[in-house]
């Protein structure tokens, strides 16, 4: 199995369009950060684990699902990064790979030491956009191989048939 644990932020800073999303409401940024890796996760079917820092933020940490894709906000005062080489303990194991997608060259190597793989915010980004040139291709090979009509008729007998349809006969 494959992990990709994801630090949120980290993401969302590093990428032009959620940082365009964060300037105007970070809520809409990590919601399009969440949609993309649950896309990303479908297709690859990797397990996907999304982690946004609250170490400025009162209150108690939350974990949830969205789109299939666990999201966890850290607790009072924990960071992301505290919180993610948690997470790679958790879930390394001998059948496990674990990924941490950032660009945060500290957090790189402290993941190396527990024995997960680093993705930059970029291989991240090319895999995501790979996936959605994929997505699209399949769609458009779907819809040429598709029939649009189970009997071949002639444009006249069509526009007849077209016309009963609409009662004009």
């Amino acid at each position: 199995m494959i992990v990709v644990i994801v630090d949120g932020y980290n993401i969302i800073g590093a990428w032009e369009e959620l940082q365009k999303l964060k300037e105007k409401d970070v809520g809409q940024a990590r919601d399009r950060l969440i949609e993309l890796m649950a896309e990303y996760q479908a297709y690859s079917g990797y397990r996907v684990i999304v982690v946004f820092d609250a170490y400025y933020v009162r209150g108690i940490a939350s974990k949830l699902k969205a789109y299939d894709v666990e999201v966890i906000f850290t607790k009072e005062k924990e960071t992301a990064d505290e919180c993610i080489e948690k997470l790679v303990k958790e879930v390394k194991n001998i059948q496990t790979q674990v990924y941490v997608a950032t660009s945060d060259y500290a957090e790189q190597r402290t993941i190396f030491g527990s024995g997960a793989l680093r993705k930059s915010a970029r291989e991240l980004f090319i895999e995501s956009k790979n996936i959605e040139k994929e997505i699209e291709a399949t769609i458009d090979l779907h819809h040429k191989t598709q029939a649009h009509t189970k009997i071949e008729l002639d444009q006249a007998v069509l526009e007849k048939f077209e016309k009963w349809r609409r009662g004009e006969m």
